[in-house]
């Protein structure tokens, strides 16, 4: 199993660097972003950064979007970082949740996402792409590799990962959640005639190592309200209890009554009251090494490749030492 890192690109800068650093000699391979150019710094400048102080992590957003730049921008900047330090990228896609919300705008359709896909792995490994009605190459491109790896919670969303993507990201590390959605993904590939194993699977979730349940679970609680706008959505689509998605994703946001972006993934959100300890303990790695360790276990035996941590909250540089003490070898030796 892989591990990676995913950080907010909060100024300073330097402080994303400096963990991503600390991340890659406690034996994380991938270092992720948040990617939302009004919340945040912007992410691409600071791989560059990243990529300039470490050997081999490799790096890139999670989860970037269709809408925020020209597809041809998108892969430009990847390429050009590929072409500087050695095809060290990883193009995580969604929709566009904060990224698009925060700026008015509603997050892409599938359509619109299933075909960015294709177009900015295409025009970043040197290919010609359509880009609105026109042939579109990047003349330069010489080897360029970018696997686009897509984020995805319905059953629509986890076809198209399924058809397209070369990864899927799920946001959320719920064994029973995790085990119904790769079988998703996997059908969908095999009904499009790919080999289904070759779509990675990532699992992303919060991980806090202590032995303080109650402080673990308020440090982390922000992230069942960041996967609730996503739950949120589907419930309007499908409804509840429909059959399409899992009760057990959808039961916990009845008490849900808005969302304010500007605390959006971040330790001590007022609107994420709603999310239950049991939602905490189910979507996030929680506890001591060891209940890690046996979670991850689980999760690799379902066909987990790479787990990310997502640290933001109080104890970041002691996740990352305790990850790369004592779980990360335990599941990768």
């Amino acid at each position: 199993m892989d591990f990676g890192l995913v950080l907010q690109t909060d100024p300073p800068a330097s402080a994303v660097v400096g963990l991503m650093r600390r991340a890659e000699r406690n034996g994380f391979r991938y270092g992720w972003t948040f990617d939302s150019a009004v919340l945040w710094q912007e992410p691409f400048v600071i791989y560059s950064r990243i990529l300039e102080h470490t050997e081999k992590l490799t790096v890139g957003p999670m989860v970037t979007n269709p809408g925020t730049r020209t597809w041809e921008v998108t892969a430009s900047t990847f390429a050009t970082l590929n072409d500087m330090y050695g095809n060290r990228t990883v193009c995580g896609i969604g929709r566009g949740d904060s990224a698009m919300r925060v700026a008015g705008r509603r997050p892409n359709t599938l359509a619109r996402l299933g075909e960015a896909i294709d177009v900015i792995r295409d025009l970043a490994e040197g290919r010609e792409a359509t880009v609105d009605g026109q042939p579109v190459q990047i003349p330069w491109v010489k080897d360029g590799r970018l696997p686009v790896w897509m984020a995805a919670y319905g059953p629509k969303a986890l076809a198209l990962a399924g058809q397209k993507a070369d990864g899927f990201i799920l946001q959320l590390a719920d064994p029973f959640l995790t085990e119904w959605m790769i079988k998703a993904v996997r059908d969908a590939a095999a009904d499009a005639g790919r080999d289904p194993d070759s779509v990675t699977i990532c699992v992303a979730a919060p991980a806090y190592v202590g032995d303080d349940l109650d402080h673990a679970r308020e440090q982390c609680r922000w992230f069942g309200g960041m996967v609730g706008n996503h739950v949120a959505d589907l419930v309007a689509r499908y409804g509840e209890h429909s059959g399409m998605v899992p009760d057990e994703l959808t039961a916990y946001i009845a008490g849900r009554s808005g969302y304010d972006y500007s605390h959006h993934g971040r330790t001590g959100n007022p609107d994420t009251a709603f999310v239950p300890d049991e939602i905490v303990d189910r979507f996030c790695l929680l506890g001591p090494a060891e209940a890690h360790i046996e979670k991850l276990r689980h999760l690799k035996d379902l066909g987990v490749d790479q787990f990310a941590v997502y640290n933001m909250h109080d104890a970041r540089e002691a996740t990352i030492d305790a990850y790369g003490a004592e779980i990360i070898p335990a599941l990768t030796g």
